[in-house]
């Protein structure tokens, strides 16, 4: 199993929490407990993570000369 495919599923793991998460607040009023302003700043801090990831792909090749010339 490549270095590539691990970030993808690490990825889609996350993706998948972030979808519990928001179909668990689904009851729970807007803001209680500023429960809220937690979430989205966590949500924010997740999707740049994920961005980071993405992003940084192709330095997790199994061939790093490769992925040095790609850049």
């Amino acid at each position: 199993m490549g270095a590539t495919h691990q970030v993808d599923r690490r990825i889609e793991d996350v993706d998948k929490a972030m979808r519990l998460l928001r179909n668990s607040m689904k009851g729970m009023p807007i803001r209680y407990a500023g429960f809220k302003k937690d979430h989205d700043k966590l949500a924010r801090s997740v999707a740049n993570a994920t961005v980071l990831l993405e992003s940084a792909k192709p330095l997790f090749t199994d061939n790093p000369v490769k992925a040095r010339r790609r850049r």
